[in-house]
């Protein structure tokens, strides 16, 4: 690599360098600076310097998986970046829940938040800007069936079916019934998988008219850097992860704010790097890749990150609830009754995107209000 390159390199991966600083930040001084949440200004520094920085990071992750996507093609492109982000939800997910005291709903509550952000916000946001620019786009209809094909029944299975069961108390699961639900929801993932880059790899193929469009600068390093990059990047927000565990929990436990918080702000993390992407690809009217990013996330989210997250729960004595409740289980089932609605014609407009993120506002008001 040329001189002019590395230092190409270096100016464009500066972030880097502040996260990997952040990490050495914390190793060092991380007791004093986490010994004073209760003073509000400590807080704040921490849990905002904490989010940012593992939000750029999330957010630098997607670059990298975006420039992959380009030189592999989709789907692969996708999957790498779908992928990326559930191992940072699970990270995430896992630091929250083994730090301080038990929040069995905090997995329930994250997963929710994700859905709801994704199918809701990040679905309704690209619509939205992609209709306004562009009027009326396009993608592969049996694509979009063939996620919610897997999407609903999973949904359902792991967040609605839990209320209704006998065998345990409450919203949740016996061992039995955790385990036929980790096995079954990756088996789906793993056979969606295998249709959708070998099978029908066509039907989550871009449609003619976003073919030459290019939502970001094409790259000039090779595929070994990016790969390089993409899990040095992913390296702080292990790290990280367990140290912002610290501020959420003491504003939900200590300060007696709503345990959805802690979900919601795990979500945001999570999904705000895959949200810049989908609307990116929208607003270049590059619609099926969008619709790969957001329903791919959503998949990965159910089929994936519960398996995981049960698995950590009985490995760590956490028990976790799934179920949801009141009008979380209304919202989630109306939002995926919308999808369908929304994914039924293989075009878009801005209506559908209104009415997606008029649904995201009700879960937001309903979080405080419910």
């Amino acid at each position: 690599m040329k001189l002019s390159d590395v230092q190409s390199l270096a100016r464009a991966e500066w972030f880097l360098v502040l996260s990997l600083a952040s990490c050495m930040a914390f190793l060092w001084f991380g007791t004093p600076l986490l010994a004073g949440l209760d003073r509000w200004p400590q807080l704040c520094l921490v849990f905002v310097w904490l989010f940012v920085v593992i939000l750029g990071s999330a957010l630098a992750v997607v670059r990298h998986a975006e420039h992959l996507a380009e030189r592999l093609g989709e789907p692969y492109g996708t999957l790498i970046l779908t992928l990326s982000i559930t191992t940072i939800e699970v990270i995430s997910i896992t630091a929250v829940m083994l730090h301080g005291d038990n929040n069995p709903t905090l997995a329930r509550d994250t997963l929710f938040a994700v859905t709801m952000i994704i199918l809701n916000g990040m679905v309704g946001l690209s619509l939205l800007l992609g209709g306004w620019k562009h009027h009326e786009q396009q993608y592969n209809l049996q694509g979009a069936n063939a996620y919610l094909g897997v999407v609903i029944p999973l949904g359902i299975l792991a967040l609605v079916m839990p209320d209704f069961t006998t065998t345990t108390p409450g919203p949740t699961l016996s061992f039995a019934q955790e385990t036929f639900l980790s096995i079954i929801s990756v088996g789906l993932y793993i056979s969606f998988l295998a249709l959708q880059t070998k099978r029908h790899r066509s039907y989550f193929a871009g449609t003619a008219e976003g073919l030459h469009a290019s939502p970001r600068p094409a790259s000039l390093h090779g595929l070994p850097t990016h790969i390089v990059l993409l899990v040095a990047y992913m390296v702080p927000v292990v790290f990280l992860a367990e140290k912002l565990a610290h501020p959420v929990d003491y504003v939900v436990e200590t300060m007696g704010q709503p345990a959805a918080l802690a979900g919601l702000a795990m979500a945001v993390l999570v999904a705000t790097p895959e949200a810049v992407g989908a609307v990116r690809a929208a607003r270049a009217n590059q619609m099926q890749r969008s619709v790969n990013i957001f329903l791919g996330s959503v998949l990965s989210t159910i089929g994936l990150t519960i398996p995981a997250v049960l698995i950590i729960s009985h490995a760590t004595l956490h028990p976790i609830t799934l179920g949801l409740q009141h009008t979380d289980l209304v919202l989630f089932l109306l939002t995926l009754a919308l999808c369908l609605v929304t994914f039924s014609s293989g075009h878009t407009n801005i209506l559908q995107g209104g009415v997606h993120l008029i649904l995201f506002l009700c879960y937001l008001f309903f979080m405080f209000q419910g």
